[in-house]
């Protein structure tokens, strides 16, 4: 059977089973549908047309529990970047659908998308996209204040993430003043300031050194501790063993989804982060 006709199939399997989240999911409230706080359904995103049609993503079933930290790896030109676009709301599916906290998400319209996107969903990006004019406190702030948050509390919120992420001192500075690591920890602030179900980060230690890679993956174990669901991208092999599971992408596809053993050490209560990083300090 050619590729094509491979994919036809898969698709109208999918669209046949009992298995998809819309019954069991309707009429609920946001978060309180049982099962993944994420989903994509044959999840497929296509550039182009006939001949010249690039498949970015191709027909990607994947679920993502509740506090799981997940690690999307492949090649370069996989996909990654526009599976993690299409799950967070960034861009439309050609085909499929994307479920949140219960709730289907890729058919909202524009204005519902973007509350979505501000309330539910934190967004860490490798080149930071902090604004320049903008202090590391403010920056913090502006997702919360853009969700209806009063000024008052998005003030207490920013400063109490900018010190647990070991930036109160900064809070006053530009990002032209902070370096590579430290626009990172202000970018994974602003990502947690309104409390999302799911942090999306997009090769989040690319434009980093190892002291200040390390500085982030502490946090993020710390995320993971705190039951926070982390979805991201990574090519670093490194980055992805601290996961809770890997999957891989490969020309769009799912090609493998591999659960890593990322028990509590029940004598240190330390986690496998901390016991893989332990050596460098």
């Amino acid at each position: 059977m050619t590729r094509d006709g491979q994919r036809a199939r898969g698709r109208s399997r999918r669209r046949d089973t009992d298995d998809s989240p819309g019954a069991g999911s309707a009429g609920r409230g946001h978060g309180e549908a049982a099962g993944p706080v994420l989903r994509a359904v044959g999840l497929a995103r296509v550039y182009g047309e006939d001949e010249s049609a690039v498949w970015a993503v191709d027909g990607v079933d994947l679920d993502v529990p509740t506090g799981q930290t997940l690690a999307v790896t492949g090649p370069s030109g996989c996909g990654k970047s526009t599976l993690l676009q299409l799950l967070g709301g960034l861009d439309r599916p050609t085909e499929g659908e994307v479920w949140l906290g219960g709730r289907r998400v890729d058919d909202l319209g524009e204005r519902a998308l973007a509350r979505l996107r501000r309330r539910a969903v934190g967004f860490v990006f490798q080149a930071y996209h902090l604004m320049d004019e903008l202090t590391a406190a403010e920056n913090v702030e502006l997702p919360a204040l853009l969700a209806g948050v009063s000024p008052r509390t998005a003030r207490r919120r920013a400063a109490e993430l900018l010190g647990h992420v070991g930036l109160a001192d900064r809070a006053r500075h530009l990002p032209s003043e902070l370096s590579g690591g430290q626009r990172q920890r202000v970018a994974i602030a602003r990502a947690l300031v309104n409390k999302p179900l799911v942090v999306l980060a997009d090769e989040p230690t690319g434009n980093l050194d190892s002291a200040a890679t390390h500085d982030i993956l502490r946090l993020f174990d710390e995320l993971r501790a705190a039951g926070q669901t982390l979805v991201m991208v990574t090519h670093d092999e490194r980055v992805a063993a601290t996961a809770d599971r890997i999957v891989s992408l490969r020309d769009g596809a799912l090609a493998d989804d591999t659960p890593l053993n990322t028990s509590l050490d029940t004598e240190s209560g330390s986690t496998r982060l901390g016991t893989l990083l332990s050596w460098e300090d």
